[in-house]
């Protein structure tokens, strides 16, 4: 049986195409089939997690029974009418849902490099999802749980692998709801906008980039033994290759939904023009962004007041940052350079905190005007691209690997 990574390869395109198209006459003309959209899904999904692949697919099928199970046990005891909403049993539930990831992550480190079996492509976005229902859940936002829907919301093949990262309320109101036929052509003409741009990014630029020069200016790099221009090399073309090819794949998830009949938000927003390290991550790998900052950064930021655990608001802000950014550090590798990567970008929001507060109380005597503007996206960029050199984990084979 064969076995497509998502959005990697032609056939996979000309294979999903045929399959949405009875999907896409049916909402240009007001009907939307959930179980078509179930056996297409169930279709894709197959060839995501099937063939060589297929522990995977039945990783993802435990996971999958676990999560639901997990979710509606939480929402029965929170829509009981004498519920007490007891902290300590949301603090379990929510350990229970990132139980399945944290194995995952944790496995090669301890068991020399071997994966865990219940790993599978994707897991760290279901997880993401899996917390902030429970989250809003407690919060009482979501008052309604549907395991059916849940089930579809989690596995959403155009998003399944990579993100973008939606919300559970949002999705269902797409999802259970049949566009009118202006904002459905609407939707075609972005959709098929991003994946031609989609097209552009991954196959061609993130081809240049990655494929073409990378290797080249990495070649230098390691001949160099040290601190070089060719070391300046890799640092912008790792970054250009970074962003096109994840900016590529989000554009193909959010394009394919459009078709759907489901607007997926979109994962960035123009990130090199960002005149500050906040105004980046309000454009870079959005969703993730959002999410950290919604259910980690805000969250830390009540309880360290609620309990006064500092005197200053700005301490706890910042406390909250470095920890906020450590945590997305973690989560994308427990090897140094991640870790470091998410310390450099809590610490990063620290200073900008405090140039933006130095800047609007001197505001008579600095200077505003197109050059700082330029400047500050000048400064920006190249702070991002430093921060992605880090993240790439060359200078770990460039200082650190014993080499011939």
């Amino acid at each position: 049986m064969m076995s497509f990574d998502p959005y990697g390869n032609p056939t996979y395109f000309v294979l999903l195409f045929i399959a949405l198209l009875p999907l896409m006459i049916g909402l240009l003309y007001g009907r939307r089939s959930h179980v078509y959209e179930s056996i297409i899904s169930f279709i894709f999904l197959l060839l995501t997690f099937g063939g060589v692949k297929w522990h995977t697919g039945i990783a993802l099928i435990c996971y999958l029974i676990y999560q639901i199970a997990l979710v509606w046990l939480y929402s029965k005891y929170r829509q009981r009418p004498d519920s007490p909403n007891k902290g300590w049993i949301f603090v379990v539930s929510v350990i229970l849902a990132i139980a399945p990831l944290a194995a995952v992550k944790i496995t090669p480190a301890v068991s020399h490099g071997a994966s865990s079996i219940i790993g599978f492509l994707g897991i760290s976005y279901l997880t993401f999802k899996v917390v902030q229902t429970i989250m809003e859940t407690r919060d009482g936002v979501i008052k309604e749980f549907h395991p059916v829907l849940f089930g579809q919301f989690l596995l959403f093949f155009p998003t399944i692998s990579s993100g973008p990262i939606d919300r559970y309320r949002r999705f269902v109101k797409d999802y259970d709801s049949v566009p009118t036929r202006s904002k459905y052509l609407g939707l075609v003409e972005k959709g098929v906008r991003y994946i031609f741009l989609g097209f552009l990014y991954k196959f061609i630029l993130a081809y240049i980039f990655g494929t073409r020069m990378l290797p080249v200016v990495e070649h230098a790099a390691l001949q160099a033994h040290g601190i070089s221009w060719a070391l300046v090399g890799v640092m912008y073309v790792y970054s250009m290759d970074l962003f096109f090819d994840f900016a590529g794949y989000s554009l193909f998830a959010v394009g394919i939904s459009y078709l759907m009949g489901v607007e997926t938000p979109m994962n960035f927003n123009q990130p090199f023009k960002s005149k500050n390290i906040k105004d980046f991550w309000n454009r870079w790998h959005m969703t993730l962004s959002f999410w950290f900052r919604d259910f980690i950064y805000m969250r830390l930021v009540f309880f360290f007041m609620k309990h006064k655990v500092f005197k200053s608001r700005i301490t706890t802000a910042n406390v909250c940052y470095v920890i906020n950014m450590l945590i997305m550090g973690f989560w994308h590798g427990e090897t140094w350079y991640y870790i470091v990567y998410g310390l450099f970008h809590g610490l990063a929001m620290v200073v900008n905190d405090a140039w933006l507060r130095y800047k609007k109380k001197h505001q008579a005597q600095i200077p505003s005007n197109k050059f700082t503007e330029y400047f500050a996206i000048f400064l920006t960029f190249n702070v991002v691209c430093f921060s992605f050199l880090i993240f790439s984990g060359f200078l770990n084979t460039l200082f650190f690997t014993a080499r011939p």
